[in-house]
């Protein structure tokens, strides 16, 4: 097949997240820790939402799905750069290139809508209390999950058969470290106002309908909390919520840059960094900061590891 001919089955060529040789053996040792650390301490929090009932929540039970997409899009990335390093190539098919892409949009897309929604919980905790076993029953808190779920799967359904049947008729060298949506663009030829609108609006669903509802919930929320006259309220109102806000700002931050901004703004380093951080970093920062800055979670911890001890305390005196 003739090299400027559209291709459907050649191999692209990732670069990697460091194109230096002398780098890879360490940056190989810091992506193991980072991705061994993320799930473990993804599973941790899902397992502590599961297994405490002080923590049977819709809050609690919203963040132990935050997590499982955290261990699920972290999972589509970084094995496939572990095994890239240790092997010294970068080569990905096209087939794995397009699965890579879907499940990572679909994720990725799924923690967008499901970090959105999240902050509405955050507006009927502190703005109507006495309402919110009902405002967050568990059917509405399915239906946020379904809502997530639909957002990210319909992201993946609209943009993956439009970006992978554009013909990559110019080099199939990825400066990336993964099948990255903006990158792929850069590499295609021919019409690609069909691709771009889609995307434009794809963006605005994922990125700004969401960010609009943590700004609307939040400008409540804070309206709501400066009118409390205790002291002590406003501190557990602001502990309770700062975590989130936290997440949101550098999950947010480095998407918008990724997606919304013009592409005379990008550079390959830049499109690198702010992914990584995103999709690499986010996914370890989550549970670390929802736990220790969250007296709930350190709290079924300690219980957890008591009841542990407890156990094996047992065990030890009947044998």
């Amino acid at each position: 097949m003739d090299d400027n001919n559209m291709t459907s089955s050649s191999d692209f060529t990732l670069t990697g997240l460091l194109t230096h040789y002398r780098a890879s053996g360490f940056l190989f040792g810091v992506l193991c820790v980072i991705f061994f650390m993320a799930m473990m301490a993804n599973g941790a929090m899902i397992l502590l939402t599961h297994v405490d009932m002080h923590l049977h929540t819709p809050m609690y039970f919203l963040l132990s799905h935050l997590s499982l997409i955290d261990m699920m899009y972290i999972s589509t990335i970084v094995p496939k750069m572990l095994v890239d390093y240790l092997m010294g190539q970068g080569t990905i098919s096209f087939t794995a290139c397009t699965a890579q892409y879907f499940l990572y949009m679909g994720f990725v897309g799924a923690e967008f809508f499901l970090l959105g929604l999240m902050a509405y919980d955050r507006y009927v905790a502190i703005c109507h209390p006495l309402r919110y076993p009902v405002l967050m029953s568990r059917r509405v808190c399915w239906l946020i999950l379904a809502s997530s779920w639909f957002g990210g799967a319909l992201d993946s359904f609209l943009l993956t058969p439009i970006t992978m049947t554009l013909p990559f008729c110019a080099s199939h060298k990825i400066n990336h470290f993964f099948c990255e949506a903006p990158t792929m663009l850069r590499l295609a030829c021919g019409d690609k106002a069909t691709y771009e609108m889609v995307m434009y609006i794809c963006c605005v669903m994922m990125l700004l309908v969401p960010f609009s509802v943590v700004t609307a919930s939040y400008s409540r929320i804070l309206i709501t909390v400066h009118q409390m006259k205790s002291v002590e309220g406003k501190k557990k109102a602001f502990a309770t919520c700062s975590s989130h806000m936290m997440v949101v700002t550098l999950f947010y931050g480095a998407a918008l840059y990724t997606y919304m901004l013009p592409q005379s703004y990008h550079t390959p380093i830049k499109d690198k960094i702010f992914s990584a951080f995103y999709t690499i970093l986010t996914p370890l920062l989550n549970p670390l900061i929802y736990s220790l800055r969250n007296r709930d979670v350190t709290g079924a911890f300690k219980r957890v590891l008591a009841s542990c001890r407890g156990a094996c305390t047992v065990t030890t005196e009947e044998s």
